[in-house]
């Protein structure tokens, strides 16, 4: 089973992976999760607690990256384990994508915060 958690901070949404991607069902759920994020600066998709991905899946993520490249939206994925690294790796992906280290993260996090603090 696939699902998605949603978090937001300020124009910085993270988008949290958790399960397996094996079916269209969770290619669409990625899509509407991802997609839902429209007025977002950045998008991260944590792939921490994603276990399997299929061809399918990949196939949706460089939809989406491009989806957000025509949108002027920055997409970065995050922390993919072994098993996701592999396929990315193994359709040569990997450098399709840019995927934040947890130095980036934890900056991107930071700014964010800042933003809402100048906000309020």
């Amino acid at each position: 089973m696939f699902c998605t958690h949603i978090n937001r901070f300020g124009d910085l949404a993270v988008v949290e992976c958790e399960g397996n991607i094996d079916n269209w069902e969770g290619v669409n759920t990625l899509r509407d999760a991802v997609t839902s994020q429209e007025d977002a600066s950045t998008i991260v998709v944590d792939l921490s607690r994603l276990i399997a991905i299929e061809d399918q899946s990949l196939g949706m993520l460089l939809l989406l990256q491009k989806w957000t490249y025509d949108r002027g939206i920055a997409l970065r994925l995050f922390n993919p384990g072994g098993a996701v690294r592999d396929r990315l790796a193994h359709i040569n992906a990997m450098q399709d994508f840019e995927i934040a280290s947890l130095n980036e993260m934890l900056a991107l996090l930071r700014r964010a915060d800042s933003q809402y603090v100048a906000a309020a």
